[in-house]
This record gives C-alpha cells, sequence and structure tokens, in this order.
C-alpha cells in the first residue's frame, strides 16, 4: 500500500510539473517537482527514523504516531505486537502450568546441556541435590566421584546408585536420557525406601531360613541317630524328647508367622468387645504359673479395674507374649508382676521382671521381627524371635503404644497403654453403656 500511495503520488507531482511547465515556465516545473520530492522524501524519511528508532528501544515499547502510509505501517506491526504479546503470554502460563505439574513429581528432573551445565531442574532435583540456578556445572552439586564417571563414560543403559552428599543415610538412583538434541535429561530418584524395604525382605528370608534350619538340622540328626543306632530306652526316649521339642520350635515358629502375617494385612480389629481385665490378667498369670513351674514368683496388681474395649484374642497373645518372655529372660528365684493400672484416664498393662535386663543401645530395635541381643541364649530358651513384633502390632491395632523400660541385671518393664477412649473404671454402668457405644460404632 505504501508503495502504491507513493507511485500515485509521484505520478500527480509529474502530472503537476508537466502542467506548470506547459502553463507557466520550464523553471516553476523545477520547482514543483523539487518541492513535491522533497516533501515525500522528508515524510518517508521521517516516520522511517521514527521506526529505525522504535525498534532500537527496550522490548516494553509504545508505537509512535503516524498517519498515512506510514500509520497504516504503524498499525499492522502493532496489531502484530498484540498477537505476539498474547500468544507469548499464553506460552508462559502454559509453561508455568507445566513447570508446576513437573515440580509435584517426586523424581528429581534436571535438563543439562552439551557440556553438562545445568540449565533448569524440578523442586525434587534441588532438594535431593541442593542445585539452585542454572549455567552451573551439575559436579558441582553431586560430587561423587561415581558419577562424574558415569557422565564421562556415556553408558546410560543403567542407573547408579549413590548417596547424596547432603545427605549420606538416603540412596538415590541416577540416570541420564538422551535427547534428540544436544540437552539431556537427569531423572533422580529416592530408593531410600523401597531399598530398606528389600533389605528388610532379604533379611526375612535369611533369618527365617536359620530359624528352620537349625532345628530341621537337629531333628534330622537324631533320627538319623535312632535309625542307624540300637540304644537303650532311655537314650532313645531322651531323644525322641529332643526331637518333640525342636518340632514344637517350628511350629511355634509357624504360628508365630501367621499370626504376625494377619495382624500386618487386616486393617480392622476383630471381635471389638468389652473386656473386663481382671479375671483376663488373672488367668494369663495361671497359665503363666504353669509354665514357670515354680521356679519365679508371678503376682498379679490390678491397681484399679476396669473394662477395657478391644479384641480379646489379640489382647490375650500380646500380653502372653510379654508374659513369656518375662518367663524366659528371668532366672530361678526372679519375680514377675502382671500390673493394671489407670494413669491419666489411660489403661496400662505393664509386665515386670527382675531378669537379665536390656543395654539400651538395643532398646529401638527389640520390635524387629528376628531381632535378638544375644542370638545363642535366645535360641538356648525357645524364643522364636518374633513375640515383640507381634506385641508392638496388637498395641498399634489397638491404638495403644508399646513402651520398654530396662537396664542391664535390673530387670524390664514393658507396658501397653490404651488411649482413654477404649478404658472405662468398671463398677459404673455409664462405662459399660459408653464401651457398647464404641463397640457399636
Amino acid at each position: 500500500m505504501i508503495v502504491l500511495r507513493t507511485l500515485i503520488f509521484v505520478v500527480l507531482l509529474l502530472a503537476a510539473a508537466a502542467a506548470a511547465g506547459f502553463w507557466i515556465s520550464g523553471g516553476t516545473a523545477a520547482w514543483v517537482l523539487v518541492v513535491g520530492l522533497g516533501a515525500l522524501a522528508t515524510y518517508h524519511a521521517v516516520f522511517l527514523g521514527r521506526l529505525h528508532h522504535w525498534a532500537a528501544l527496550p522490548r516494553q515499547r509504545e508505537l509512535p504516531i503516524a498517519f498515512g502510509s506510514w500509520g497504516q505501517v504503524y498499525d499492522r506491526i502493532g496489531r502484530y505486537m498484540r498477537q505476539e504479546a498474547i500468544e507469548r503470554t499464553e506460552t508462559s502460563a502454559e509453561l508455568e502450568r507445566l513447570h508446576a505439574a513437573v515440580d509435584l513429581l517426586p523424581d528429581g528432573l534436571v535438563v543439562l546441556d552439551r557440556f553438562d551445565h545445568v540449565q533448569w531442574s524440578n523442586r525434587a532435583a534441588q532438594a535431593l541435590h541442593g542445585i539452585f540456578g542454572t549455567r552451573r556445572p551439575i559436579d558441582h552439586f553431586i560430587r561423587n566421584p561415581e558419577f562424574v564417571d558415569y557422565l564421562r563414560q556415556g553408558d546410560f543403559t543403567h542407573p547408579i546408585t549413590l548417596a547424596p552428599s547432603g545427605a549420606p543415610h538416603r540412596m538415590v538412583a541416577l540416570k541420564v536420557v538422551p535427547t534428540a538434541d544436544a540437552y539431556r535429561l537427569l531423572v533422580s530418584r529416592d530408593v531410600t525406601e523401597s531399598n530398606r524395604v528389600e533389605q528388610i525382605r532379604r533379611d526375612f528370608v535369611a533369618n527365617i531360613s536359620h530359624e528352620i534350619r537349625t532345628p530341621l538340622t537337629v531333628v534330622a540328626g537324631f533320627i538319623e541317630t535312632l535309625i542307624d543306632a540300637d540304644l537303650p530306652a532311655e537314650d532313645r526316649r531322651r531323644y525322641l524328647e529332643t526331637v518333640l521339642r525342636q518340632t514344637g520350635t517350628m511350629q511355634q515358629l509357624v504360628s508365630d508367622l501367621l499370626t504376625l502375617a494377619s495382624l500386618e494385612h487386616s486393617s480392622d480389629l476383630a471381635e471389638l468387645t468389652p473386656i473386663d481385665i481382671t479375671p483376663m490378667l488373672q488367668t494369663l498369670a495361671a497359665d503363666l504359673r504353669v509354665v514357670s513351674a515354680g521356679r519365679h514368683t508371678i503376682d498379679v496388681v490390678i491397681a484399679t479395674p476396669a473394662t477395657v474395649l478391644g479384641a480379646p484374642s489379640e489382647l490375650d497373645s500380646a500380653i502372653r507374649n510379654l508374659l513369656s518372655n518375662a518367663v524366659r529372660y528371668t532366672p530361678d528365684g526372679g519375680k514377675i508382676t502382671l500390673h493394671f493400672s489407670l494413669r491419666d484416664g489411660e489403661g496400662v498393662i505393664a509386665v515386670r521382671d527382675s531378669g537379665i535386663g536390656i543395654a539400651r543401645e538395643h532398646l529401638p530395635r527389640l520390635t524387629e521381627r528376628f531381632y535378638r541381643v544375644d542370638r545363642g541364649r535366645s535360641r538356648d530358651t525357645g524364643g522364636t524371635g518374633l513375640g515383640l513384633a507381634i506385641v508392638k502390632h496388637v498395641a498399634q491395632r489397638h491404638q495403644a503404644r508399646l513402651d520398654i523400660e530396662s537396664r542391664p541385671g535390673l530387670g524390664s518393664t514393658f507396658s501397653i497403654t490404651l488411649p482413654h477412649a477404649r478404658v472405662r473404671a468398671s463398677g459404673s454402668a455409664e462405662s459399660t453403656a459408653r464401651l457398647a457405644e464404641h463397640q457399636q460404632v
């Protein structure tokens, strides 16, 4: 349009100059041409200069005012700029939404250029490796020789696992994903928990194999002796009693494993009923006296009679395991007390013994499956290593807590503290009614 208008102006100017030359004089025609072409050149020079000056300004600038053909040009540039601004805003909003979504990913993502400099990272990567800013080499944040070799070798078929320098207790799997251009994507995944679970699985398999292999070896050895040797009746009986004892150990181990599996995989309590705690504890103490066979003094102390809402079979199993441990680790002549009291509205079932006690460093791990303070002594006393794990799960399912106090040579106290909502002092109709309401809920 600007070219067409310029051509029309030039044609009209030439026509005016020709008319002036025909009607007036040649000098007049020349002046008409000079003035017209000068005006045209000035017009274009002014607005072209404004456009050139505007183009040199920062991005956030207003277009200058123009008229005529240049006004249309400026209008078109303005429309283009407004459309570009809209598209840029939409693109920025889309990128922000994408970045926000990527920041929510649990895996760390880092974009690296061909020099392994950080171009971008999400929050997970920043938290894992302490990354901040851009244009810095990635090995400034992941200072590990194994990772540096991994980058240099260029074989990214398999990830590598290492501990971040700022968090040595954690494990992170790193994998580089090449892209079509010069950039590469570094993916970081915190595998601390999965490694811990895998280690627990391996330890469990190793422990259960060891626990079963030991009595099986004893049973197999005695059976071979009974088959091959002509033994007196007294020796034969003693060997068979040993075999029976070892098979009983394996049966108890299987039973404890099934109980523990049931507790771990069942989310709801079974048989929720109000339990009168006094006869329950007295019955358990009577059974323990049979097991002890007079070797220990066993007392029951009920500070405040109460009714407890829970699963009778599970609470029975938990308390029985605590009592069995007390007998197992208390020397002959020792004392075991089964105690119940109300403390700040909570019900506390405590098993106290005067046994060998436990060193402080072992207390946090006592409820782990198959954890033993003294493996040889524990095996001699017949424990499976699962009793306290069962107690812990029963306590958790009753919203209770398990507390352990012990000192070497001074005995131990294992306490199950039931919450206020599950305990009512006996002797009132209100307590029975409230427990019944909890049972219905």
